[in-house]
């Protein structure tokens, strides 16, 4: 006879599946999570292709060629415009700059605060001109060519 209060050995299930099969299983479930995040990931890099491409049209269709940024009243007085990877300034008046947004100490992405541009991760500051004004970066951000073209803000 058979004593109720006593556990089942492990290798009878109690539950239609025993605990020893879900451990064997569980690497083999790791590995196709693995497997498809992967294959989530080589679609990512096609759509973006796709998307850089279609910019690229954009572009040509406005200004000749030209990689247009901004419109020169999309950026204000003293103040600056996140565009894509790069940064558009207007220090004063009809004085547009462009910059990397990577800062150069961790490569993190500068954001306008006020008149200035700042690094969220580490604090580093610059000025509307791309200079340092505080750390831990060491130097001024990377500028980007641009120039004004109609009331078109275009690289080059």
């Amino acid at each position: 006879m058979t004593d109720p209060t006593t556990t089942a050995p492990e290798s009878t299930p109690r539950h239609g599946v025993s605990r020893r099969t879900v451990l064997a299983a569980a690497p083999i479930a790791v590995a196709a999570i693995g497997v498809g995040i992967t294959a989530c990931g080589s679609d990512d890099s096609s759509t973006s292709t796709d998307t850089s491409t279609q910019a690229a049209d954009t572009g040509a269709d406005s200004s000749a060629g030209a990689d247009v940024l901004a419109s020169t009243t999309d950026v204000p007085v003293g103040g600056a415009k996140v565009v894509g990877d790069v940064v558009v300034t207007q220090a004063s008046a009809g004085t547009f700059a462009a910059f990397s947004t990577k800062c150069p100490h961790m490569g993190c992405a500068v954001a306008p605060k006020g008149s200035a541009l700042d690094c969220p991760c580490h604090g580093s500051e610059f000025t509307l001109d791309g200079s340092l004004v505080k750390g831990p970066a060491t130097t001024g951000l990377t500028a980007v060519p641009v120039k004004v073209d109609g009331t078109d803000i275009v690289k080059g």
